[in-house]
């Protein structure tokens, strides 16, 4: 924790509301660089350390949670070329844990979800450091093989995956419909000899096993797959049609005898000591296994409990990976330069000296913000200290300080925008430094529309960085709406695209065919899509759910302005969204400019409601929900999550909207209110019974 940074029981509820504010921005901005763009400017370990802060602020003052606060997206945009798949099952990440202590507050959540004595059995299994691979089934034969992509749709790779012999056929045995997860790797012999004959060719050496497979698995030409020696290991699935046992112990013996190989060694643990007990026993294994792996995942063995725990935005409630510690290396900082982000953040990256980290050529790292240049009093010209955190990511960890240049001087942070000259500022509880240009800056509209046109938001293919800025600086977009008119734009130039030097028709054909396609949008895209400050995917889900339409959403902003109105009540009482959410989702609707971007995308675009939770058979779905008081039976948590996999919505407060209040004991005000107003009350009984 930075000297700066009160201990979490030392903070006010008003510095933890700035904190929250500062976190929720900082952490989205980080999920930007990494997932949107593949530049992160912060370590696994750092970016780990913010949201345990985030949880644990959020743990002392419940009634400052921001919604998107901690919430992280999931895997990695699909490439152009493959036809995409949609996962009947959504393949999520899972959660960090990078000390021993964060394994036992695993078990422990676990086991307070749960309402257990003591957390169940875990089965602690080796992280292969691979690709993320679904094969589907159906009467045992092979019909289709897609990665993960987006953890929602991902890449048909088919073609590519039926060269490989570590997949088969066919299967026995094996239900109507069998989706088998696992991971793509290839073993550091097969990767040594395959980087000789690269270089014996005069082509370049891959960097490492893990993009090695990736690239080599996602090429268009299956016969170049063909000769790459990847492997398979098969520990999961997603959907199907029936079960092949009551535990990931009896699951993983089926996949055996089906033909799949295994990552082990894998050990049933009974608590956290044992669990980190095998953990030790990977790590010194770890030089002698032929693959890479990064880690040790923890899954909770029991499939019934699997269900009740459910899963949260990022990841599964019963998984977590346990990383293994950074490795290091020494070099030369040479440059530190400012990055604008879409919403102004200034961030500092650190240009080195290349240097090999952990088999990885590493040329940037991040520098987080001012503060940690100061605190860390990182300096142009120093030798430092570089370690990819999670084997992943780049940052500086110190100084050498017995090799720093005489005529060294400390890093003056810029107070003026690097790319349009405005006044920098930072606002008060907030790390982060921001451009006040705006939409004058053009940093900040560039980024605002790579943002729009993002895997998670529209997904629009073709339009990437070079090609958004050279639209820009030709003047040929300004704003999101503009992006779909671009082919009447083009048939009028004077040099149509076509014509241009990097272009062809074939090329140009494919642009607007993307554009065309992304025309229709679910109502959640759309929302994400508009960069609102604090408003993720997990939060665009929410406020899609409960206003359905656009048109609904924009009255219901224009009408909250007012504090004191029953759209503003309605705002701030949907669960997980409070007054700080609430305030930015209101002032970005009070933006003329904003409401003219709007009223643009409404007249060219479908945009489409949510389709429904829960099957209309569901006897609360549709139905606004409260929990209140102390529930025996399952925790607040699984109630909540219940409720809202039926179909439900969940409520913080109760209100005339209310159609079900739930009470456990010592209810309390709430469900006095509820019986002033009529609602239908139920106790825990009713509720367990409703939920069968």
């Amino acid at each position: 924790m930075a000297p700066d940074k009160k201990p979490v029981e030392g903070l006010s509820e008003n510095e933890a509301k700035k904190e929250l504010q500062a976190l929720a921005t900082e952490i989205a901005e980080h999920d930007r660089a990494y997932h949107q763009d593949d530049a992160p400017t912060i370590s696994d370990a750092e970016y780990d350390a913010l949201r345990r802060r985030n949880d644990a602020i959020e743990k002392r003052f419940p009634n400052l949670k921001i919604a998107d606060g901690p919430s992280v997206k999931v895997g990695a945009p699909s490439r152009t070329g493959f036809a995409k798949v949609q996962h009947a099952v959504p393949m999520l990440s899972l959660g960090n844990a990078f000390e021993d202590g964060d394994v036992v507050e695993f078990c422990d959540r676990v086991a307070r979800f749960l309402k257990l004595d003591k957390p169940p059995s875990m089965l602690a299994e080796p992280k292969i450091d691979g690709l993320s691979l679904s094969l589907r089934y159906e009467h045992g034969v092979l019909v289709k093989a897609a990665t993960r992509g987006d953890g929602t749709v991902g890449e048909d790779v088919t073609a590519n995956v039926r060269t490989m012999d570590d997949v088969p056929e066919s299967i026995d045995r094996a239900p109507d419909v069998f989706e088998v997860r696992g991971e793509v790797y290839m073993e550091r012999d097969d990767f040594a000899k395959l980087n000789e004959a690269q270089v014996a060719a005069g082509k370049s050496a891959f960097v490492n096993p893990r993009n090695s497979a990736a690239g080599s698995l996602r090429q268009l030409d299956a016969s170049v797959t063909a000769g790459r020696p990847l492997r398979f290991f098969g520990y999961a699935w997603g959907e199907v049609s029936e079960p092949l046992g009551e535990t990931l112990i009896e699951w993983r013996q089926r996949l055996a005898e089906m033909g799949f190989r295994l990552n082990e060694p894998a050990k049933l643990c009974e608590g956290p000591d044992e669990m980190i007990e095998h953990y030790r026993r990977i790590q010194e294994l770890r030089p002698d296994l032929p693959f890479d792996i990064d880690g040790v995942v923890y899954k909770v063995d029991r499939l019934d409990l699997q269900t009740r725990l459910g899963f949260v935005s990022r990841a599964p409630r019963w998984a977590v990976a346990h990383k293994f510690a950074a490795e290091q290396a020494k070099t030369k900082l040479r440059e530190i330069r400012i990055q604008v982000g879409r919403t102004g953040a200034l961030t500092p990256v650190a240009e080195l000296e290349p240097v090999t980290v952990g088999g990885v050529v590493v040329s940037r790292a991040t520098l987080h913000n001012e503060d940690e240049i100061a605190r860390k009093d990182i300096r142009e010209g120093d030798r430092v200290v570089v370690q990819r955190a999670g084997d992943v990511i780049p940052q500086i960890v110190s100084v050498d300080l017995d090799h720093r240049p005489k005529n060294s001087k400390p890093f003056e942070f810029p107070t003026h925008c690097p790319e349009c000259g405005s006044d920098a500022v930072r606002p008060e509880g907030e790390a982060v430094r921001r451009c006040t240009g705006g939409l004058t800056c053009p940093a900040q509209i560039v980024e605002r529309l790579r943002h729009f046109v993002s895997r998670d938001a529209f997904d629009i293919d073709g339009l990437g960085d070079k090609i958004i800025r050279q639209f820009w600086d030709e003047q040929w977009v300004r704003t999101p709406g503009d992006l779909f008119r671009l082919a009447d734009r083009n048939a009028s130039a004077d040099i149509p695209l076509e014509k241009r030097e990097g272009w062809g028709e074939k090329s140009v054909e494919n642009l607007f065919a993307a554009i065309d396609a992304r025309r229709t949008i679910a109502f959640d895209r759309f929302i994400y899509s508009l960069g609102i400050r604090q408003v993720g995917q997990a939060t665009a889900k929410l406020l899609a759910r409960h206003y359905e339409t656009l048109d609904d959403l924009r009255a219901a902003m224009d009408t909250a302005i007012d504090p004191d109105s029953d759209a503003y009540s309605t705002l701030v009482d949907i669960d997980q969204i409070g007054t700080s959410v609430a305030a930015d989702l209101i002032g970005f609707f009070a933006e003329p400019h904003n409401q003219d971007v709007l009223t643009d995308l409404a007249a060219i675009l479908s945009i489409e409601p949510l389709p429904a939770l829960a099957d209309v058979d569901s006897p609360v779905a549709g139905k606004t929900l409260v929990f209140t008081g102390s529930l025996e039976r399952m925790s607040r948590s699984e109630a909540k999550a219940r409720a809202e996999e039926m179909g439900a919505k969940v409520s913080g407060s109760v209100s005339k909207k209310t159609d079900i209040v739930i009470v456990g004991a010592d209810a309390g005000s709430k469900a006095k209110k509820a019986a002033d107003l009529g609602i239908q009350v139920m106790d825990e009984a009713e509720w367990i019974s409703l939920l069968g």
